[in-house]
């Protein structure tokens, strides 16, 4: 997402700098200076809204970065676990053995 932000807000300083130079060569006619004018405000604005954008999701990504990780500890069981003595073994191995 971030590479898209950097490539809008390059976009939108080179429409600023084109609307700057047409309204230099119109500097003679009134209306159309200031409808130029207009509009490179509002590609002002839009520059602002995606800046300010950009750094509000750079924060949150700063956020979780900088955030404790999820414990990966394992809770204990209340029971403790059961092993199988050397007899259990013997007998499951002759279970075993005879349904082959």
């Amino acid at each position: 997402m971030l590479m898209k932000t950097k490539k809008a807000l390059k976009r939108l300083a080179k429409i600023e700098g084109l609307m700057s130079d047409v309204t230099k060569r119109y500097s003679s006619a009134p209306d159309i200076r200031e409808t130029l004018q207009d509009a490179k405000v509002a590609v002002s604005r839009a520059k602002e809204a995606v800046d300010l954008q950009a750094s509000n999701e750079k924060a949150k990504i700063l956020a979780l970065k900088h955030s404790k990780p999820p414990s990966k500890a394992k809770p204990k069981s209340s029971k403790p676990k059961r092993k199988v003595d050397a007899a259990g073994k013997s007998k499951k191995r002759r279970a075993t053995k005879k349904k082959l």
